[in-house]
């Protein structure tokens, strides 16, 4: 693995901005190959899971209640999750979800190979592969992110986001050959290897020094108001909502891409329909600007890995102009046009998403990390549930070229009045009064 030499002078981190950072350090190596593997098991697990239940029920709407039933625990419990997460050790935690999860898969390989298998108890398992995750997600992202300086967050990050992308790929390829020569148990049982493999190597990682990983000195800022304490380690999940409430940045965090994830970013979606409806082209062409989009993906991690602290206000911007790329998009006269178009909104939608994450997982105190990615989770979910349906009515309404350009709109003029009537430009005016006032 190439790894990029260390500015002289630098102070070791002062200055570097090389994407792959985090990769000088050797439980984040271990880490990152733990995590491939593990994503190439998940996907081969997921690339065959609907398949299944299809086997099984012959039944559309069977499939998706699976999904549904695997999706519900992350927006019921994820504030729970997050709490537990605060108050348990963490590499303890990781490991014991990984292994739980490992179990799961196993259990599943071992009822199909036996044929015991049935829809009910399909959905049982995956009720409780929702309802663990909502632990492992948390716990799981913020041990990475304890692996590395606080500065190089966002290289590991958007190292884990390229992990990621390469193993659904992998995962994808892998699942066709293993249900193709051994049946469709194979890819369960290979994510539950994968699940151990993980668990192993856990125990061996090592955490960066505590002076490296104090919280991140952004510009903006972070403090709730002196009238709230801020919740003490092992709280109540309760304490965790109240916190991200009371925090402005999580806040206009949370409102950006909640906006981005239902008007912006479901291009499976609008795209699909503006290619093969206006555009009049077919499915090989959506399956190109499928292709160009992963790589605009894959580009966009790469930019995201030489960030070192990233606001909300980056975040924003970024959001902006990937919503007024969309804008274009929408009224897109040709196929070569939009093709054009696609790459930069992809690297923008990538960079945004790796300086958000960032954002989330360095601004709270650590203590208070597991429950903001437990208010997270349940928040994404809810958009992730919620986003799909709207954005299809929207497109009923006014087509595909309408709901892009409708949707991109709405993204940029919420960012645009959150900066000018937002607390920061707020707090900066009534900064300038005081200061205009004769003493």
């Amino acid at each position: 693995m190439l790894l990029t030499r260390r500015k002289p002078g630098s102070g070791g981190h002062g200055e570097d901005h090389a994407p792959w950072r985090s990769l000088r350090y050797r439980s984040m190596r271990w880490w990152s190959v733990a995590n491939l593997l593990s994503n190439v098991g998940t996907w081969m697990q997921l690339t065959v899971q609907n398949l299944l239940v299809l086997q099984l029920t012959h039944s559309a709407a069977a499939t998706g209640l699976s999904l549904a039933v695997q999706a519900g625990p992350g927006l019921l419990m994820g504030l729970i999750g997050g709490a537990a997460v605060d108050r348990w050790p963490r590499k303890l935690t990781a490991a014991v979800s990984q292994a739980v999860l490992g179990l799961v898969a196993f259990t599943t390989a071992i009822l199909l190979a036996t044929g015991q298998l049935n829809y009910g108890i399909l959905l049982a398992l995956a009720g409780v592969t929702g309802l663990i995750a909502t632990i492992d997600g948390p716990a799981c992202a913020l041990l990475g992110n304890d692996l590395v300086p606080t500065a190089d967050v966002p290289s590991a990050i958007a190292v884990g986001s390229l992990v990621h992308s390469v193993g659904r790929l992998g995962g994808t390829a892998l699942a066709g050959v293993a249900v193709g020569t051994l049946g469709t148990g194979a890819a369960y049982a290979a994510n539950g290897l994968s699940f151990l493999f993980v668990t192993a190597v856990i125990p061996f990682l090592r955490p960066a020094p505590a002076a490296l990983r104090a919280p991140s000195g952004a510009p903006e800022p972070a403090a709730p108001p002196a009238a709230a304490p801020e919740p003490e380690a092992g709280g109540s999940a309760r304490e965790g909502l109240m916190f991200f409430l009371r925090r402005p940045r999580l806040v206009g965090l949370a409102v950006i891409t909640g906006l981005s994830a239902v008007f912006g970013r479901n291009y499976t979606l609008t795209l699909a329909v503006l290619v093969t409806g206006p555009l009049g082209a077919g499915a090989g062409a959506f399956g190109t600007v499928s292709t160009v989009l992963a790589a605009g993906g894959i580009l966009g991690a790469v930019v995201a890995a030489r960030l070192r602290s990233p606001s909300v206000t980056l975040v924003g911007g970024l959001a902006a102009a990937g919503a007024l790329l969309q804008v274009v998009a929408g009224v897109s006269p040709s196929l070569l046009v939009l093709l054009l178009l696609v790459l930069p909104m992809s690297v923008v939608e990538s960079v945004s998403d790796t300086a958000g994450t960032t954002v989330l997982q360095t601004d709270p105190p650590p203590h208070m990390r597991g429950r903001v990615l437990g208010v997270w989770r349940t928040l994404s979910t809810g958009w992730g549930l919620v986003g799909p349906p709207l954005l299809g009515v929207l497109m009923q309404v006014v087509g595909a070229r309408g709901a892009l350009v409708a949707g991109g709109l709405i993204i940029a003029g919420t960012v645009l009045a959150g900066k000018l009537f937002g607390p920061g430009r707020r707090a900066a005016r009534a900064a300038a009064a005081v200061a205009s006032c004769p003493a």
